[in-house]
């Protein structure tokens, strides 16, 4: 297993829930933006329709603590869908993580099966899941196990498929290959981007389209102890402390072109990448 996957699925354990708070305090608005990019309400009706009755089966890769479906409850009104119940799968290499998700889903959202594993090792019957998505999920598959972990997520899926992730312009892939650079010696899986999902994609033949978003992570300049989380969790790293990122030479000068105005400001640029199964 590659150096950031191993620290990532470190950092999602209850001994870093409240490194996972902070970062939340900044990262929440990243579903949010999520939910309020796309009419999903119409999406999701019309998945139903096309197969009547049943509960439309969907299923969440790298679930994470369930931020997304918790955003389309409350900013994209899915609840409200003219729907059956989802069956709501939920895939993560942590238990943890699993655990969270399901805590926090609500209607139309019924948790069914758990898979603790990745998306690379995952198998499943050819197109069991009507829906797949992965909402910033894929970012610490290692770039030489991107195309299996992208045939594996399209094997599974019967009708359409989402990915979420951001690009080469953002903060998340940004800081963390300044991390690298700085605190690594430069070495290191960087993470991977949405550049690279897409282009794996047209190699493979699948068909897609693309919707981007701009937005920013903010904060008052004076949450020191959030803006810290935030950024350790950006890098899977509580070892090194905001002020050791802001004296380091790779890291400092980007931090200090981040605050503007009293708020801490971190630009990202996420891709929506909707995959049609013909």
């Amino acid at each position: 297993m590659k150096d950031t996957f191993l620290r990532s699925c470190e950092h999602w354990s209850e001994a870093s829930r409240n490194e996972m708070e902070n970062f939340y305090t900044l990262a929440s608005v990243d579903y949010k933006y999520l939910a309020e990019a796309f009419d999903w309400k119409k999406w999701i009706e019309t998945h139903q329709a096309n197969i009547g009755q049943r509960s439309l089966k969907i299923l969440d890769v790298a679930c994470g603590s369930g931020k997304f479906p918790l955003a389309l409850v409350e900013y994209a009104k899915i609840a409200d869908a003219k729907i059956s119940p989802i069956e709501y799968a939920l895939l993560d290499p942590s238990a943890f993580s699993i655990a969270e998700a399901r805590k926090v889903l609500q209607p139309p959202f019924q948790a069914s099966y758990e898979f603790e594993t990745t998306l690379q090792a995952f198998s499943c019957e050819r197109e069991a899941f009507d829906i797949i998505w992965a909402t910033h999920a894929l970012y610490a598959v290692p770039k030489d196990e991107l195309k299996e972990a992208l045939e594996h997520f399209i094997f599974g899926i019967a009708k359409s498929g989402f990915i979420a992730h951001a690009s080469h312009e953002s903060h998340y892939l940004n800081f963390y290959q300044l991390y690298l650079n700085g605190f690594k010696n430069r070495s290191g899986e960087p993470y991977s981007s949405a550049e690279q999902i897409i282009q794996t994609l047209e190699d493979m033949g699948v068909s897609h389209k693309v919707k981007k978003i701009t937005y920013e992570n903010s904060v008052s300049e004076n949450q020191l102890s959030q803006v810290e989380g935030y950024l350790q969790r950006c890098i899977f790293d509580d070892t090194i402390s905001l002020d050791e990122m802001r004296n380091n030479s790779m890291t400092g000068p980007y931090l200090d072109g981040c605050i503007k105005n009293g708020q801490w400001c971190f630009k990202q640029q996420v891709m929506l990448i909707f995959l049609l199964k013909c």
